[in-house]
């Protein structure tokens, strides 16, 4: 599907985007490329094929959830510049 140059400039428009001449020659190439392969794509049967499949073997990279004691508050405030009653005291935000 080729792409006029009107159709370039609408699509530039939308993305706030000031071209060139030769950027707009360049990018009506490429985009026009894109949907080409986009209309290839969509020519292919893919009736048989689950929308869950994939190419790549069934494994988990997480580790396992399992609970683990956390810090007690005195190590978890021992590095705070300032601490008062188990908790980080921050100064004021307010303007």
């Amino acid at each position: 599907m080729a792409l006029t140059i009107e159709e370039v400039e609408h699509i530039a428009e939308l993305a706030r985007l000031k071209l060139s001449d030769d950027e707009k020659k360049r990018y009506r190439e490429q985009l026009s490329a894109i949907l080409d392969y986009a209309g290839r794509l969509q020519q292919l049967n893919t009736a048989d094929i689950p929308p869950t499949s994939s190419v790549l073997p069934e494994r988990s990279v997480l580790r396992p959830d399992e609970s683990r004691p956390g810090l007690t508050p005195e190590e978890l405030l021992q590095n705070a510049p300032e601490a008062e009653d188990d908790q980080f005291r921050v100064p004021p935000v307010l303007e």
